[in-house]
Formats: C-alpha cells, structure tokens, sequence
C-alpha cells in the first residue's frame, strides 16, 4: 500500500474521518479555512457542495497544505502531505441539506428579540450588519439546518429547497477533479435515484469512493439492498452513510446516539461496502462507538477475512465481506462549530476600512491557523486514536 491512496486504507482500517462542509453551504472563505485545518488535521475526506466555485475554494486549500505538511508533522498533527478525498454531494429529490432558510425582514418588528440571529449555528441570519451590508439570512451561510423556523415569534421564515440538477451538473462538477460522490437518497425514491445514477454514471469508474446517504425509515434496509444491485458492479469503494439526526450535532452530546443507532442496524443487514456515521455526530461520539464495541482495535482482524489484507487502489471493486464494525465518522455542524470562533476573527480581519474589504485567507495569520489546526485535530485524533499503538 502507497501512502498516495492512504484515505482508502483509514477506511479500511477502520479509522476514516470526513469533515462535512455542507451540502448547500457555499460561503467561500469558511470552505477554504475548515479545509485547511482539517486536512492539517489528518481528515481523509472534504465534503463539500457541487459548486464549482465551492470545489476550487476546496482546492486551493488542499494545495496550501501541501507546502504546510513539514510544519504540521513538526507540531505533531496527522496530516503527512496525502491530500484528503474530495467529495461533492448531490441529491435525488427533497432533502433537508439541500435547502436555504428565508424571510423578508422588513416584515421582523422592531421590538422581537430575533431569537432566529441567535440559534443560528452558522450565523448566517443578520439585520443591520456593517460587515455584510445586508438584513436577512446570508445564503451563502445558511446550510438548512431549520432551527431557526420554529423560534420565529411571528412565523415568517421558511425554507427553499433546491433539486441536484443532474444533466447541467453532473458534467460540470464531475470535471473538475472531485475523488468521490455522494447520493442523498430517502427510501422510495428508487427511480428518482436511478436517474441521477444513469446521469453521473460516465463518471463512476474514475471515483475513488462512492456514498450513499440515507435516514432511517420503513423498508430502509430492503431499500438499500435495491439501490446496490442498481450501482453494482462498481469499481470504486462503497460508503453507507448513516444519516442519524441531520445537522444537529452541536447542540449535544446525546445526538450522537441516533448516529449509532443506525449505523447498527445497517451493520447488521450485512450489505457489502463500509458503513460510515453522520447526522447528530460529536465529540462524545467516537467514546460512544467504543463503549459498544463498534469501532475496530488496533491490530486485530474483524470477521472481513480475505478483505482485510486486500489492497485498496481507486480501481478496487466494493468488497464482497460486509463489514463487522464502525469504518468511519463524517463530521458537520459539529465540526463547523467547533472552528467557529477562529473564523469568526479571521473574518473580522477582513474589514480593512468602510470602503472595502480584503480577504484574509487562513494561512496568512499563523497564530489563528495553528489554533484551527489544533481544535481540528481534537476531534480527528479521536478516532485516528484507534490505530495507534
């Protein structure tokens, strides 16, 4: 095994980390900072929009890292210069990630206490803000999380939902030099999915890792058991991402449990490709998995026999053994969060003068880049911590 597919072998391994950027979050300067810090980190995988612009903000990152690998190694982070998996996610129909909140806030009274600015996990609703020139929800901010919906006192914020656009998209996104996909399915949607598979499928065999996102429900694991006979055979690994309580892991330690809940049950259905956590996912997340023996120890063979000691190369077929364990947790709104307070100055930086604004890229201030760094590889050292002896 080469290091240059070393993603493939922490999903093998059992210890592969995937940092959410969000499906519909496509504020530029974030995108380019969490990527930063948690490829420094050691993150196998970045999932971002099927934006191009989003997937350059991406890029860029992963190329400032590279000349950062030296430094990271020296202050003891995981990265060693083997960029993370580029990933973009795409949609089959309605899905809470792919959607933006809105109101008019000349309809807010003067007097409501805006309890909506204040829930907003990714700070993307303002009124009166200097530094964005603007009233009302940031779209490039809001990832869809909702929350803001229900504490509305008057009832005027709602959602816009957008569909992955497959035959405009797919040849735009899958061109731009994306490692990986992922589908957000929900059980019934067969057809629907099957006309975004037909549409990305000139694609497929140049991916290194194929996701399928999807929540529970009635006949999930008869649904999944369909969408695999429809993708297979596939050259690229296969990644069930257990969608247990979407983007809502910052708001406590117990929604992570949905997260295992469901990566157990899928687990059991014994379908080949790894299985994946995300939605509600946390810092008592990974302390979870290993109280329930989920997560694979270090140096011992799980029940995948002969798959254990393949070799993983892009072109590697979906291993035939199911898993026996946890391979991976994707992290979003938790780890978003947990960066926040660094963005956050980075981008007070950028207000040069009322005239104009200048970027202040991350890498630029090397205090608040080792500070990201170092809050990044928290949460990623805690399931690299599998592996090490």
């Amino acid at each position: 095994m080469t290091d240059l597919f070393a993603p493939l072998q922490s999903l093998k391994l059992g210890h592969w980390f995937k940092l959410i950027c969000g499906a519909s979050y496509q504020h530029l300067p974030a995108v380019r900072s969490l990527t930063l810090a948690y490829t420094l980190a050691g993150a196998d995988c970045i999932d971002v929009a099927a934006d191009p612009a989003v997937i350059a903000a991406a890029q860029a990152a992963l190329h400032i890292a590279k000349d950062l690998a030296r430094d990271a190694q020296e202050r003891g982070f995981g990265y060693k210069g083997n960029s993370p998996f580029l990933m973009v996610s795409l949609n089959d129909g309605e899905d809470p990630h792919f959607r933006k909140a809105e109101f008019n806030y000349t309809q807010c009274p003067t007097d409501c206490p805006r309890p909506c600015q204040r829930i907003c996990p990714a700070q993307a609703i303002v009124f009166n803000s200097i530094k964005e020139d603007f009233s009302g929800v940031v779209a490039q901010k809001c990832y869809g999380c909702g929350r803001c919906i229900p504490v509305c006192p008057y009832d005027i914020i709602y959602t816009s939902s957008y569909m992955s656009t497959p035959g405009a998209i797919a040849p735009l996104v899958m061109s731009t030099g994306v490692d990986a996909v992922e589908i957000h399915t929900k059980v019934g949607r067969l057809a629907e999915f099957e006309r975004l598979w037909q549409a990305i499928s000139p694609w497929v065999d140049g991916l290194k890792v194929v996701a399928i996102s999807c929540p529970d429900g009635e006949g999930m694991i008869d649904y999944l058991k369909a969408l695999y006979e429809l993708i297979t055979p596939l050259k690229s690994a296969l990644i069930w991402q257990t969608d247990g309580r979407p983007m809502s892991g910052d708001i406590g330690d117990g929604t992570t449990l949905a997260a295992v809940k469901l990566g157990q049950k899928v687990l059991t259905a014994k379908l080949p490709g790894y299985v994946q956590l995300a939605g509600g996912t946390n810092s008592y997340t990974v302390a979870k998995l290993k109280a329930m023996g989920l997560l694979k120890e270090a140096g011992k063979q799980g029940s995948r026999g002969a798959e254990e000691n393949q070799e993983f190369f892009p072109s590697a077929p979906v291993p035939l053994c199911p898993p026996s364990s946890i391979s991976g947790v994707a992290y979003g709104s938790y780890a978003r969060v947990l960066l926040s307070p660094i963005l956050e100055q980075l981008e007070n930086k950028e207000v040069s003068n009322t005239n104009f604004k200048t970027t202040v890229h991350l890498e630029e201030d090397e205090e608040l880049l080792w500070q990201a760094v170092k809050l990044a590889h928290s949460l990623v050292s805690q399931i690299k911590s599998q592996q090490e002896h």
